[in-house]
């Protein structure tokens, strides 16, 4: 969405990647392997952040690991299999993030536009992740599409059940909130426009109101105690 998304690059850097020295450490062969992962997953977000999708071939994102052509292919089917790594890793540590926000305490439109606001706050945050996975994405084919697709369904359907959507009315408009905010944020990223993401927060938590209100749950009525009576 919401993926996109979003955070891969803060994703592969949490864990600082560097080539090993042959001979040079104790790591089980499990762990050479995640580390030589880490690193092309990495080097592919930086690859397509700086060249675009289309100039970050297999031999740049090798090149940037300091891994061989053979390791890659070891982990990788092709390029396209390797963006989709990285694509997947962003994936699930945004919607964890999203699902966070969407937590109480809060009304259900108050939890919502606060959801939002964490999704602004990561763009705005990974410039270069926001890039990649909002636009360069669009140039990776269907395959990765559908991953955006997926994605967008799943923030959509977490929406949905923060305000307990019952109908086919309130699931389409969870949907269509989920898949504005992104064209709107897309549109911002393409355009350079990234200063002015956080200028979206108030206009988007309107419209967050104005969408889903219609659709939230009424409050609880509050129960006062019983009052006693003086004998």
């Amino acid at each position: 969405m919401f993926f996109c998304i979003f955070r891969a690059m803060a994703s592969v850097r949490s864990t600082r990647y560097t080539p090993l020295r042959r001979g040079q450490h104790k790591l089980s062969r499990a762990e050479v392997a995640a580390s030589q992962r880490g690193r092309m997953l990495e080097a592919m977000v930086e690859a397509a952040a700086e060249l675009g999708y289309a100039g970050a071939s297999v031999a740049e994102v090798i090149a940037r690991a300091s891994v061989s052509r053979r390791t890659f292919y070891e982990q990788f089917a092709d390029k396209e299999d390797c963006f989709c790594a990285a694509y997947d890793a962003a994936t699930r540590i945004l919607i964890d993030e999203l699902r966070a926000a969407l937590e109480p305490p809060g009304s259900p439109a108050e939890r919502v536009e606060r959801m939002v606001g964490a999704y602004l706050d990561r763009v705005a945050a990974e410039p270069a992740g926001a890039k990649v996975f909002l636009i360069e994405a669009l140039a990776a084919g269907p395959v990765v599409l559908a991953r955006r697709m997926r994605a967008q369904e799943t923030v959509a359907e977490l929406v949905a059940a923060t305000f307990g959507a019952g109908t086919d009315a309130a699931r389409f408009a969870c949907t269509a909130l989920v898949h504005a905010l992104i064209s709107i944020v897309t549109a911002h990223v393409a355009m350079r426009r990234m200063a002015r993401v956080g200028t979206l927060r108030a206009p988007i938590a309107q419209l967050v109101r104005q969408t889903l209100r219609p659709f939230e749950p009424p409050a609880r009525p509050r129960v006062r105690p019983p009052t006693r009576r003086r004998s």
